[in-house]
């Protein structure tokens, strides 16, 4: 019998789960199938686990979400109270009910929401509740259809951080067969969203309502909870996209859930132009993320996630009061963010990708009132500071509809809010070039080769600094990245994806704006497409 033939064996003997059982025996024999199975393991990090289903410890089952639970047990005080929230993904309400049964095992107290939920409502009841010393929440967010995913959170609320993802990693493969573990039955059930429809309806919007919206929660679980949210803040309800209302794992009307994918807004922006609406807004499937799409004179255009950055962080700001306030964005984010906050007298403050490392940014002394990274995430917040630890595409809607009916009344729209922060800021023009690979070493090669003969020049503009940022930089953890600053306010910065096969560049470029708006705005395009085109050359 083949080593990989025997764990597989072990694995079918545990398994509790008759559907990945069945999957396992039909391979038994197929050394290809069971080495993408059993060959590797979906490995536990600072996002938790996320992956394919199927069956083995390379894929998301209940196996693996066991294990998961267990060692999450193991670093939890005994009789702490953990809320456990899923999304309405293949076999999330299973996993999380799993969780709740080997917590329950563990001798702590479990509580389930009955339904599906946002990520930020998980969040935010995490963050809420005194007793509670830790959060579970099953989604892979806007991954494809096959895939499902595992995310934690601590007591604060907010994605766990180095060193404790490695203790409960270390804890993970502690742990024995799951057909030993205890497992407990009868956790409480959770209903209703009540606490945090209370918290994110009571945010400072302004007093303007009148903007007319239509909303697409991408199959997902948003729906609900933005409709309440938005009736309970005064707005009218928007128009929800109707092939895309209900939550369906299988995402029948997207390719990608991903409101960043092209085509992925087609329908809403369809549905859009047919009504004559002021805005569109997307939330991803577990309504994290959220994106904003506008009428132009060219057509629908949708907003990059830095052009809301700015946008969200002047609301914020403008109704927020106190130095000791606090702005935090990502080094791959725009670096628009800093000169806003030092107009407004705040604080500023740059982080890691991701929002684990945007929520510990800052000291003590720090009031953080608002975040966000380039890929639509958005943390908004008032004087008792943000409202969720972590991404909450709801609340970014609220905001970033005040914003858009404080616009119109005035005869104006977010367009012309984006001008007039070109004209106080200077233009910062952003934009990605990805490299998807089937083999992983080829990005690995790319960065090996970068590190060792950085480029003097990209796209005619010298390179002023180069930053290994796996050696830390500015007082950042180190991470696999790379930072050039160009000449003339560009920069590059290029980095692995922590989710996907891919190696991500981020580009921007900083023009002054003393004329015609639209003409900087040409003149950026051209710009970064010149550097995307370079930096393309210098990747391969």
């Amino acid at each position: 019998m083949s080593d990989l033939r025997a764990r597989a064996e072990e694995w079918l003997a545990q398994d509790p789960d008759p559907a990945t059982r069945a999957e396992l025996r039909a391979i038994l024999d197929d050394d290809d199938a069971l080495s993408a199975r059993f060959g590797s393991r979906l490995e536990f990090g600072t996002a938790g686990l996320r992956g394919e289903l199927g069956a083995g410890p390379n894929r998301m089952n209940r196996v693996t979400v066991m294990r998961a639970a267990a060692g999450l047990a193991a670093r939890l005080p005994a009789g702490g109270r953990v809320i456990i929230g899923f999304d309405a993904r293949h076999g999330s309400r299973r996993f999380a009910d799993d969780t709740a049964a080997v917590l329950s095992g563990a001798g702590l107290r479990p509580e389930v929401f009955a339904d599906p939920v946002p990520t930020p409502v998980l969040a935010h009841f995490t963050r809420t509740f005194d007793d509670v010393v830790a959060g579970v929440m099953v989604t892979a967010s806007h991954n494809p259809p096959r895939d499902n995913g595992y995310k934690v959170y601590w007591a604060d609320g907010a994605q766990i951080v180095p060193p404790r993802d490695a203790e409960i990693s270390a804890a993970i493969d502690a742990v024995g067969r799951v057909d030993e573990l205890p497992l407990g039955s009868g956790w409480p059930v959770h209903t209703g969203t009540g606490r945090y429809l209370d918290a994110v309806s009571s945010l400072r919007l302004g007093g303007d309502r009148d903007v007319s919206i239509v909303y697409t929660p991408m199959h997902g679980v948003g729906r609900d909870v933005l409709l309440a949210a938005f009736e309970r803040a005064g707005f009218p309800a928007p128009l929800v996209v109707p092939e895309q209302a209900e939550p369906d794992p299988d995402f029948p009307t997207v390719a990608f859930p991903n409101p960043e994918e092209p085509g992925a807004l087609d329908l809403a922006l369809a549905l859009a132009e047919a009504r004559g609406a002021d805005l569109v807004i997307a939330n991803d499937p577990d309504a994290d993320r959220c994106a904003v799409a506008v009428p132009s004179p060219s057509g629908w255009r949708t907003l990059t996630g830095d052009e809301v950055g700015g946008l969200l962080a002047e609301h914020v700001l403008r109704h927020t009061t106190g130095d000791d306030r606090l702005v935090v964005t990502t080094i791959v984010s725009s670096s628009l963010l800093r000169p806003i906050a030092a107009a407004h007298r705040v604080r500023f403050a740059e982080s890691l990708t991701g929002f684990k490392w945007i929520m510990k940014a800052g000291g003590p002394a720090d009031r953080l009132v608002f975040g966000y990274e380039e890929a639509l995430g958005y943390s908004v917040g008032d004087d008792r500071g943000v409202l969720v630890n972590d991404k909450d595409g709801i609340g970014a809607a609220l905001a970033i509809a005040a914003l858009a009916a404080g616009a119109k009344r005035a005869g104006r729209t977010l367009l012309d809010l984006l001008d007039d922060q070109a004209r106080a800021y200077g233009l910062h023009a952003t934009s990605q070039l990805s490299m998807r690979v089937d083999d992983l070493s080829l990005i690995t090669a790319a960065m090996t080769r970068l590190r060792a003969a950085p480029p003097r020049e990209l796209a005619g503009r010298s390179v002023e600094s180069f930053d290994d940022l796996s050696q830390g930089a500015g007082g950042l953890p180190p991470t696999n990245g790379l930072r050039f600053r160009l000449a003339g306010g560009a920069r590059v910065v290029i980095r692995p994806s922590g989710t996907e096969p891919k190696l991500k560049c981020y580009l921007e470029v900083v023009l002054p704006v003393d004329g015609d708006i639209t003409e900087v705005r040409a003149r950026a395009t051209t710009e970064l497409e010149a550097l995307r085109t370079a930096l393309s050359a210098a990747l391969t």
